[in-house]
């Protein structure tokens, strides 16, 4: 019987866990054995009692999940400390940020251990259910709009009393993904007016049918592998400043969403357009993470530009842990029963979805996209 073990997050300000007691009792019904680290899902409301009730054994620290765990699932990519304790029996199902960190997956490679990373599991229909990046793109879409209206001085919607009439606020949304889908949702279910902006023109539609208007600008990007748009040259690049700025003048919240996987995020939104904002608006970078799409964005902390207040959270999905968790674990289920049908330990590398997610297998890193960014070493 294969063991899937899930040890407590320790990256800063990570809240979410990897396996939720819903997750545990059908991975259980499935034929697994699981084990979680006692504390696991303490940020999302549920006790050690609900993994114990749903089917789990409860350890007592991470060196126990990994010595007893076969199969171990996280959140976030491990630290120094995890990779120490991987070898050759273990196979790891996690985001592991291969292209930003390629480094990192070289040594779990050297560990001997197999590594599969979600942020590369393919994007087909029969893969919908492991997409991690959408379910967690989701929360931080949603997320962010409500941290905009709760810092914004003005309420979103048009409000007509005896004491006169609140205008609707503006907000722009850049950037037409997953998160910035539901964004514009979020947004429009407070009573926003949405403009929305991508360099894909394929996504107007989208962005229309939920009520938003599409911000056209005079530059074509393609669309890349997972859906992601690709850089626009320089001279493109200069036209898009210069529209957003003008579009980023008009608005009363600015949510920020575009990234480019493995590549900083790029700059949308320069300084002069920051403060060619009014006072009181508000930017809520997404893509924070990897530099932000707004030339003011401070990661993990918020500046005061002029008044115009700008946010760059780090784990916004975190700010939700026990939705994000819940769907994030449902997304580990369906990757580890591929993994082991039926419980057992099998998994077939010639499934073009394991073959896809899988960045370190046999001592080797197993991306050629990975193996690129070490300069070719190891790939097999």
């Amino acid at each position: 019987m294969t063991v899937i073990g899930a040890a407590r997050e320790t990256a800063a300000g990570e809240r979410r866990a990897a396996l939720v007691p819903a997750a545990v009792a059908a991975l259980v019904r499935d034929g697994f054995e699981v084990v979680v680290e006692a504390g696991l899902g303490g940020h999302c409301g549920y006790a050690d009692a609900d993994y114990a009730e749903a089917g789990a054994r409860v350890a007592a620290d991470a060196d126990q999940i990994h010595r007893d765990a076969q199969v171990l699932v996280a959140v976030a990519p491990p630290g120094d400390a995890a990779i120490g304790r991987l070898g050759s029996g273990h196979t790891l199902v996690s985001f592991l940020d291969p292209l930003g960190d390629p480094a990192r997956i070289r040594r779990i490679a050297d560990t001997g251990a197999t590594a599969l990373a979600f942020e590369f599991v393919p994007r087909i229909t029969r893969a919908q259910s492991m997409d991690a990046l959408s379910s967690q793109a989701t929360i931080a879409g949603y997320h962010a709009v409500l941290l905009a209206a709760e810092r914004s001085p003005r309420l979103f919607p048009l409000l007509m009393t005896a004491a006169g009439t609140v205008k609707a606020r503006s907000v722009l949304v850049l950037g037409a993904g997953v998160a910035g889908l539901q964004a514009i949702a979020t947004a429009r279910r407070l009573g926003a007016v949405v403009t929305a902006f991508d360099v894909r023109a394929a996504v107007r539609e989208q962005v229309e049918s939920l009520g938003a208007r599409f911000l056209a600008v005079d530059v074509a990007g393609d669309e890349q592998a997972g859906g992601y748009a690709t850089e626009l040259d320089a001279e493109q690049h200069r036209r898009e400043q210069e529209a957003l700025a003008a579009a980023c003048a008009d608005a009363d919240v600015v949510i920020c969403t575009a990234q480019i996987p493995g590549a900083p995020a790029p700059e949308l939104v320069t300084e002069a357009a920051v403060r060619a904002m009014r006072a009181g608006s508000v930017v809520v970078d997404l893509a924070a993470s990897t530099g932000g799409n707004c030339a003011c964005t401070v990661p993990g902390e918020e500046a005061d530009v002029d008044g115009v207040l700008v946010l760059g959270p780090l784990h916004p999905a975190s700010a939700m842990p026990a939705t994000a968790s819940d769907l994030y674990a449902a997304n580990v289920r369906a990757l580890v029963r591929l993994l082991a049908p039926e419980g057992v330990f099998a998994p077939d590398w010639e499934d073009e979805i394991l073959q896809g997610s899988a960045v370190a297998r046999g001592g080797a890193v197993a991306s050629a996209r990975v193996a690129e960014r070490l300069g070719g070493e190891g790939a097999s």
